[in-house]
């Protein structure tokens, strides 16, 4: 019944991926659809094979999404597409996906989980305040007017400055090596 939905609140462990400081990296192949779709769409990048199908079925079942769903789709691929596959059970092939803004790149799909890794590892491999914070700033543009977002994103960009990886990103620019991050 919806008051046990409401009491157990099972929709409510998708926010918790929100809270991760750290970026997640979706890698899709095959069918990605209703909360699946939810969830990749909660993570900070998509990674699909050419095989990839994303879609919001849940107006076959009387429902709409619950997990967020109708509110990332809209963000990511617009109103119009966003209410046809919210509204009448359009999927996105992964093509499609990719024109409509929806997913990062795609990849054939031998090469989809290894390349979702690989981009993981090149992002762990960048300084990690940057990253935090770059992700915090990017993640703010949907909740602040734009004059907020760069009052923001310059206080993130002093408070860089003053860390030891940039200072350690400048030596090892100047000195033509590689750098060696610190997270402070």
């Amino acid at each position: 019944t919806a008051i046990e939905m409401l009491q157990r609140d099972f929709i409510s462990t998708f926010d918790v991926i929100l809270t991760i400081k750290k970026p997640l990296i979706a890698a899709v192949s095959g069918w990605c659809l209703g909360g699946g779709n939810e969830l990749a769409m909660s993570c900070d990048m998509i990674i699909a094979s050419d095989t990839a199908r994303f879609g919001q079925p849940e107006i076959n079942l009387g429902v709409i999404p619950g997990a967020g769903g109708t509110q990332r789709l809209t963000r990511a691929v617009g109103k119009a597409i966003a209410m046809e596959m919210i509204l009448n059970n359009r999927t996105l092939r992964a093509a499609e996906a990719l024109q409509y803004g929806l997913v990062n790149r795609v990849v054939p799909v031998e090469k989809y989980l290894g390349d979702a890794l690989k981009l993981a590892a090149e992002i762990a491999g960048r300084a990690p305040l940057a990253i935090q914070l770059g992700k915090e700033a990017i993640n703010k543009t949907f909740d602040l007017s734009l004059t907020s977002g760069l009052e923001h994103e310059r206080r993130a960009f002093y408070m860089l400055f003053a860390s030891e990886d940039q200072q350690e990103g400048m030596e090892a620019f100047l000195g033509k090596r590689p750098p060696e991050w610190r997270g402070i």
